[in-house]
């Protein structure tokens, strides 16, 4: 037997384990403390922008509102996803259970959904702030604000409890039972089911337009309408204002919706489990750790109210 291989139980409830990284001790290690230093990062960075918005009056604006969710966001998804990963990569596989399964789907699927939805949004939010200046205020109060973020989590629900129930009501072969992946995703769970699927891809493909290309597509109107509106702006310093904060955005945007519909949407005869794996690997850390980074970064607000908020702190440790 593989060191560090599990031993799967045939008879009683199924469940499911994920497949090694390596089974070499030292790669372990690595990997451990490589992505232990991701996630911190992850939970520093984004936690940072949810401060500053919360704490600064300046940043008290939609735009800024948005982003904070989308941060809290970032913070929920990996947390759902790498403490267990963590906890697998040393050492034997621990099983995981078919309700633990479903519920790390669910949740995955759920947050990921809002995530894209918010994305969504923040682009309509740009809209209205560019395209029509004088009605910003009126048309995105606070209201509309919570309204939006409630039905992008709202429509993520559903969507997700739908995908889950419906993937859960399989029978899973005792034999195939381990997850050739670091987390109960909906592709590789499907292939250890031993019934036809074809239903069930369907729906999944369904599901998929409605969180990927239906939100993308909204991105592209109104980046169209963004980029008329820009190169209409007489002012040299407005433009490059407009364009910057508009191409953080839309940064975000091409590694979320890019990796996302290369594992959902792609036909399953194109796709390798081990590709899915390491294209899931990057919107699990690199997304959610560069988010923080391209909003701050190319983001004057943001980078003075952390600047504030420091020379601040140092104040009152030194008094």
């Amino acid at each position: 037997m593989v060191a560090g291989s599990p031993v799967l139980n045939q008879s009683g409830p199924p469940e499911f384990v994920f497949r090694a990284f390596t089974t070499v001790p030292e790669f372990q290690a690595l990997l451990f403390l490589l992505f232990l230093l991701l996630y911190l990062m992850i939970l520093c960075g984004n936690t940072a922008i949810v401060w500053a918005v919360c704490t600064h009056s300046s940043l008290r604006t939609p735009m800024y509102f948005f982003l904070s969710n989308l941060s809290f966001l970032e913070i929920c998804y990996t947390s759902v996803v790498v403490p267990l990963m963590l906890s697998n990569i040393w050492g034997f596989q621990k099983p995981i259970p078919l309700a633990g399964c479903g519920a790390q789907m669910f949740f995955f699927v759920t947050l990921g959904s809002t995530d894209c939805f918010l994305l969504a949004v923040m682009a309509y939010d740009r809209y209205v702030a560019i395209c029509h200046p004088l009605h910003y205020t009126l048309i995105m109060t606070q209201k509309l604000c919570i309204q939006m973020v409630a039905g992008a989590l709202g429509l993520a629900l559903f969507l997700s409890l739908q995908l889950t129930s419906l993937i859960f009501t399989l029978p899973f072969c005792g034999h195939l039972r381990e997850i050739n992946h670091f987390l109960c995703d909906v592709p590789p769970v499907l292939r250890l089911a031993c019934a036809d699927i074809h239903v069930h891809q369907a729906v999944l493909y369904v599901v998929g337009i409605l969180v990927l290309t239906v939100p993308f597509l909204l991105i592209c109107v109104s980046y169209a309408f963004i980029t008329s509106a820009i190169l209409r702006i007489r002012s040299g310093e407005g433009r490059r204002r407009a364009f910057s904060t508009c191409s953080s955005h839309l940064t975000v945007v091409l590694l979320q919706y890019g990796c996302c519909s290369l594992v959902y949407l792609r036909p399953r005869s194109s796709t390798s489990e081990d590709e899915d794996r390491q294209i899931a690997l990057v919107y699990t850390f690199v997304t959610p750790l560069l988010n923080p980074l391209i909003y701050t970064l190319r983001n004057k607000d943001v980078k003075d109210a952390l600047r504030h908020a420091i020379i601040s702190k140092a104040a009152s440790d030194t008094n």
